[in-house]
């Protein structure tokens, strides 16, 4: 099943790497009664993940803030070590992104967005996009149609869509 605009995003446990080594993150538990941003790309380190998506994010985190959102979220099928280390790199993290591991692809997969590409090393990655969530439900879902683009997905995307769903009331 994938997941659209007005479903329930699906039970899924990320991991992150907290104080003490990686932690199990329920994400039921990080969404509930919450407003939150995810998205979602097929690799850390990779060439449009690094150079426009995180970034993108990073650009609008504290806009997010003012629009209400809770937590922005970036989900990735690497391991929690790789997500932290890449957090550093791009400054996602000390932007206030918090950056999960979905190491088994087990949440992508329930998402509906998995997919393999062999030729590249990239076996059940994520596709690339971005939702807006309350209370776990999906509001709006931006994906990408092409691999290496970052253009309805992005973080201004994103912010714009919010605020005209606002504005919508």
């Amino acid at each position: 099943m994938t997941i659209s605009v007005g479903d329930t995003l699906p039970n899924a446990t990320l991991q992150k790497m907290g104080p003490k080594g990686p932690e199990q993150v329920d994400l039921a538990s990080l969404t509930k009664a919450r407003k939150v941003v995810i998205f979602a790309l097929p690799g850390a380190y990779t060439g449009t993940c690094t150079t426009a998506h995180v970034p993108s994010f990073i650009r609008t985190r504290d806009q997010f803030a003012q629009k209400g959102v809770d937590e922005v979220i970036c989900v990735s099928v690497n391991d929690p070590f790789v997500m932290d280390a890449w957090g550093s790199s791009t400054g996602a993290t000390e932007a206030g992104i918090t950056m999960l591991g979905d190491a088994g692809a087990a949440f992508t997969k329930a998402m509906g967005r998995d997919f393999s590409a062999p030729a590249v090393g990239l076996v059940d990655r994520s596709k690339r996009y971005a939702l807006y969530a309350e209370d776990g439900v999906v509001k709006v879902l931006h994906e990408e149609e092409a691999p290496g683009v970052c253009e309805t997905s992005g973080g201004e995307s994103m912010l714009e869509a919010i605020g005209e769903m606002v504005e919508a009331g």
